[in-house]
Order: C-alpha cells, then structure tokens, then sequence
C-alpha cells in the first residue's frame, strides 16, 4: 500500500505486463542471465520491479542515504570487508522469502560512486534478510561481520538508461562475479543500445517490452485500483461515459491514469460532488499536461 497526493491510498494491480515481468525475472534468477525490461513511460516498469522486489518492505529499514565505504572495495564475497550496523532488526517474515535488490543510479553516477552504492544495498539487504532469519530485534545493534552472497539472486536496476558504457560494465561485471541474475529497466532503445555492449548483450537470455493497457485491461484496472470511484464494468449511462472518456484520455497510459484519477478526486471534493461524471473528467484533465484527449 502506498499514499498518492492527496492521501489517496493505492493498491498494486497485477496486470498481464506485470505478470510476464515477473515471470522474466524468475527465469533471470534461475538461469543467471540479463533481461531487458522497456517500454514508454507510465507503463509500470518500476511498480512491476518493485512488487517482484517486495522492494517496500525494505525501503523503511534502508539508510536514508548509501554508505560510502573507505579504502579497497572488496569483491571477494560481493561485500567490502568493513562491517556496519543498524539501531532495530524488522520482524516481517516475508523478508526472509526476498532474493531481489532493486536499485535505481543517480543521474551521471561515477562507475565509483555506482559500484559502492549497489554494494551498500548488496550489505544492508543481506543484513535484513539475515536478521530476519535470526529473528534478531530490539534496540542492541546486530552486527554484520559475515558475508551472504548467497542471499542475493538478482539485481534490478531501475533506469538504465541513465548508466553510460561503463556504468553498464560494472553492472555486468557485478552480476558476474556475485553469479547472480541482472533485469535492466529502461525506455525504448536500450535493447538497441546494448548491442553495441558485445560483453553484456551476450548475457542477454530474456525481453519484455511494456506496453500500454488495452480497453479490457483498463476496465480491469480501473475496477481494482479505483472501484471506490468509479464502476467500469457497471450498464448505467452515466458511469459508461465517464470510464470511456478516462479510457480515451489515457490511452492505457497507467500512470496517466492515476494522476487523473488523483484529479477526479479533487474536482469532487472542491465541488461538493459524489457521482464522476464526463464533466467532473473533463474538468480534472484541464489541470493535467498528458497530451491530446
């Protein structure tokens, strides 16, 4: 569950590209190979990655900024040989299950700054699930000394894009060393990009092209995410013409969708309203930049 604008809270919805995702990413773990992961944006490339992650459950108990490391960046085992703590141990069991790390690299990284930050999420994942393991808790600090490369099963990195020829390499030079499967996420063009890398391309076993909803799968997700508001699948007049003008708004766009949606909310709110109507639709997509209707 997350919170929107307007604390509006939002469920995942399992659709059928996020489905096929999932089942690429099993078989990069099991297979230890790359996959490419593209699409256009708002097609629930980084939703569906973070789902597959469990990557929530996580993000509360990661540093609020990566550790840097000092002196020689160890690969022996996948971790720098200088042990860190934390203040708790989290007590959710469906850690121990998680094998995925998801990272996403800041614009124009530096291979060094890359490689310490995906370590940095390598040591603390390990300690998570670790502790979790060892049902460790409470305020003593549970200190990590050992190495769990094994923990680890495959690497998602979010925007790849951003990452230039040699941000690339030590990604791929990661994952082979740590022998773990690599997802890259990004837009059109870097499966074109990647040719061009002989070394990673080769690695290459799985693709997935995210694509827009369809009509059917849009009626789906509507009825799922936001059936509080509105009803896709209902015969009344008024309730066909609002979900058809969101349809023919977003164009199977999911994060359109969304931020319409989070709009509708407000032009109901502001005018006192209860029923989404055509109008209450039209007028929520004036406050939106999303291209011709």
């Amino acid at each position: 569950m997350t919170e929107q604008d307007g604390g509006t809270p939002q469920h995942f919805v399992a659709t059928k590209n996020s489905r096929r995702f999932g089942e690429m990413c099993d078989a990069c773990r099991q297979a230890r190979v790359v996959g490419l992961g593209y699409g256009p944006p708002g097609t629930g490339k980084t939703e569906s990655a973070k789902q597959y992650a469990q990557w929530n459950l996580f993000k509360p108990y990661l540093p609020e900024s990566l550790i840097t490391f000092t002196g020689r960046s160890a690969m022996d085992g996948m971790y720098p040989y200088r042990p860190f703590t934390f203040a708790s141990t989290p007590m959710i069991s469906s850690l121990q299950e998680c094998r995925t790390v998801f990272y996403t690299p800041p614009v124009s990284a530096s291979v060094s700054r890359i490689e310490k930050e995906v370590l940095t999420l390598f040591a603390a994942f390990s300690y998570l699930v670790e502790a979790a393991n060892q049902r460790h808790q409470g305020t003593e600090d549970f200190l990590v000394t050992r190495r769990f490369s094994h923990l680890i099963e495959l690497l998602i990195v979010d925007e790849a894009n951003r990452l230039r020829d040699a941000g690339l390499e030590v990604i791929r030079d990661l994952a082979d060393r740590g022998e773990f499967g690599l997802v890259l996420l990004g837009m059109p063009g870097l499966e074109k990009r990647l040719m061009r890398a002989p070394q990673l391309y080769s690695r290459v076993g799985f693709a997935h092209e995210m694509e827009p909803l369809s009509e059917e799968e849009m009626h789906d997700f509507l009825g799922k995410r936001w059936g509080h508001r509105v009803r896709p699948h209902s015969d009344d007049f008024t309730d066909k013409e609002a979900v058809a003008t969101i349809v023919r708004i977003t164009r199977g766009n999911l994060r359109l969708i969304d931020r319409l949606m989070l709009q509708v909310e407000h032009v109901l709110t502001a005018n006192k309203l209860q029923v989404i109507t055509k109008e209450v639709v039209e007028t929520a997509r004036q406050n939106l930049i999303i291209g011709p209707g």
